[in-house]
């Protein structure tokens, strides 16, 4: 199966899906952070419909995400070109499309996600709200829970703070880092979508 993993430089997901026997490639405005050859550095847009069989895609949450809420307001024409973008994503002549996103505006301004899922549902103790919005797929089934501690009261995962925030530090990599997607799910997503060849 010809693969398209859009807007993704780390390679997770190409790399479950290429384990499996797939034609997966990734692309993106940055260079594969693996170094691998098979990633496209370029706008995704013209390769849409280049006879793919299945996209899953990243698209930059920066101006859709709710974390960036009371920014809003200064952001209309970002979120208007951002939304845009996700509907020729979501419209792309591809049979089985998935598209990712955490909680935002994407499920009040286009239609709301098929499912939400979280790493600790994949293996990872890590909380991350992801919303799918899915075409020609099923809903991705969970493959091993873990469970939260209990931090001063509160059940949390390795990745927050005792408040619940995520406890990744502010730094000019921080957006990169955090859009990375959690092997558990890159490989729940290529074992459940592609299965083997």
């Amino acid at each position: 199966m010809r693969v398209l993993i859009a807007c993704e430089f780390s390679g997770v997901v190409r790399r479950a899906f290429r384990a499996r026997g797939h034609d997966a490639w990734s692309c993106d405005l940055l260079p594969a952070m693996d170094g691998d050859e098979h990633h496209y550095e370029q706008d995704v847009i013209p390769l849409l419909d280049h006879g793919w069989d299945m996209m899953i895609a990243h698209p930059p949450c920066t101006h859709l995400a709710v974390s960036g809420a009371w920014k809003f307001k200064d952001k209309v024409e970002e979120q208007k070109e951002a939304l845009d973008f996700i509907k020729r994503l979501l419209g792309a002549p591809i049979d089985k499309i998935a598209l990712e996103n955490p909680v935002g505006i994407i499920s009040t301004k286009i239609r709301k996600p098929d499912q939400i899922i979280q790493p600790y549902e994949f293996g990872h103790d890590a909380s991350k709200r992801t919303c799918l919005w899915l075409k020609g797929l099923p809903l991705l089934v969970p493959t091993k829970y873990v469970e939260p501690t209990l931090r001063n009261g509160r059940k949390v995962w390795a990745n927050q703070t005792p408040s619940g925030q995520n406890k990744l530090g502010p730094s000019k990599d921080r957006w990169k880092l955090r859009s990375i997607t959690y092997e558990g799910i890159a490989e729940a997503m290529a074992s459940q979508w592609g299965g083997e060849l």
